[in-house]
């Protein structure tokens, strides 16, 4: 099925858009032809490779730490020290306060979203072609973070964390205050203030979400047009400069995501 639509662009091209989808109601994948018509359809590809990824981030920061050494380093050592001092001191400058929480949420955050960013730079045909001839499964894609529905339940745990902590610190009361008094303190202004910082707040996780997913969503499709519209051996000289400019932007969407959260939860442990 993969091989015949290769001659086809717009074949090619909707087919690496389609996700392996599975019905929660029926308990059977939804073909790659068929548009999803209800609530409980899961984006199966997505979630696997989040939690593969999740796994290899957690083996390797455990297999570090089991394994520290005061002496010389390994060089995996010391790159996971580099990247711990990294996000420490992002932490420290940008968090006022003692949180034991920021820091382990800002790199599980930060390593893990780049790691799912890193797979744009996986040839585009490669893992596809191997779960069809393998598994026969009917589409795959491998960018968790170029799923919407990954990044927004991402944003949303730390919107519900933002919740949290500032009902925490400030207190019931103290948060509806802070929905209500500003930035106009009088009572006639409680509604406008209120409707002007509950946008404000939705637009925290949203932003946050969608922001990824535009990114990484963009690249992707950037890879695709290349290799649907372009003969092979002309696409190398698109592939290779855009795949080494996708690296920064690769790691700066991860480390903008980790900002934006470690910012987000700073101003909501503030009590004032």
């Amino acid at each position: 099925m993969f091989l015949e639509q290769i001659s086809n662009p717009q074949k090619y091209i909707s087919h690496h858009l389609h996700h392996l989808q599975i019905d929660l109601l029926n308990f059977t994948f939804v073909k790659s032809e068929s548009v999803s018509s209800h609530f409980w359809i899961l984006n199966l590809d997505s979630i696997i490779f989040s939690f593969i990824l999740g796994c290899i981030f957690i083996s390797i920061f455990y297999i570090v730490a089991k394994n520290i050494t005061t002496g010389v380093p390994s060089k995996l050592q010391t790159c996971v020290e580099i990247i711990f001092d990294f996000v420490s001191t992002n932490v420290k400058s940008m968090f006022q306060g003692n949180n034991p929480l920021i820091a382990p949420l800002s790199l599980t955050i930060f390593i893990w979203v780049f790691l799912m960013n890193c797979m744009d730079l996986i040839p585009i045909d490669f893992i596809p072609l191997l779960f069809e001839k393998f598994f026969q499964l009917p589409a795959i894609r491998v960018v968790p973070s170029a799923d919407v529905n990954i990044t927004l339940s991402m944003s949303l745990a730390v919107f519900i964390l933002i919740l949290l902590y500032s009902v925490k610190i400030k207190g019931y009361i103290g948060f509806l205050k802070e929905l209500t008094l500003q930035p106009f303190n009088h009572p006639v202004f409680f509604v406008f203030n209120f409707l002007l910082e509950f946008v404000s707040l939705l637009s925290k996780p949203i932003s946050l979400g969608l922001r990824l997913f535009g990114n990484m969503y963009s690249g992707e499709m950037i890879f695709i047009l290349i290799a649907g519209l372009l003969p092979w051996w002309f696409q190398c000289f698109l592939n290779v400069p855009w795949a080494i400019f996708h690296i920064l932007i690769i790691s700066l969407q991860a480390f903008i995501f980790m900002v934006l959260t470690i910012v987000y939860l700073s101003i909501a442990s503030q009590s004032h």
